[in-house]
């Protein structure tokens, strides 16, 4: 009894347990199957990427600096989007994506800051 593949239907010749003529098959069939999982990862990782870009692209000094609400949605930054919170013991939560982060201030501002 002659297998096919599972991708393109062609006979398998080889191994007995195998699946697949060829890697780019393998790589597709899978590919295929695993479609929708990995394209919610890939846009939330996008997302957080965009994010990273944007946070990175105001100049800090020592380690900080600050800047408004509406500078950072212009440039497209998404709020819902983080990779973890910080508290300290006052209480203060700074929201990170990566090892840039942002602490909302008074009147719209946010302070910027890169974790060491």
């Amino acid at each position: 009894m002659k297998k096919k593949c599972l991708e393109c239907g062609a006979e398998i010749m080889g191994r007995v347990d195998k699946k697949y003529c060829s890697d780019y098959c393998r790589n597709a069939y899978n590919n295929k199957v695993n479609k929708d999982s990995k394209n919610l990862v890939r846009n939330i990782n996008n997302r957080l990427r965009k994010n990273y870009r944007i946070l990175d692209s105001f100049p800090l000094r020592e380690g900080k600096t600050r800047t408004t609400r509406t500078r950072l949605l212009d440039k497209g930054f998404d709020f819902d989007f983080i990779t973890n919170l910080y508290t300290t013991k006052k209480g203060t939560t700074y929201y990170f994506v990566y090892d840039l982060g942002y602490l909302p201030l008074d009147n719209d501002q946010y302070m910027i800051v890169k974790r060491e």
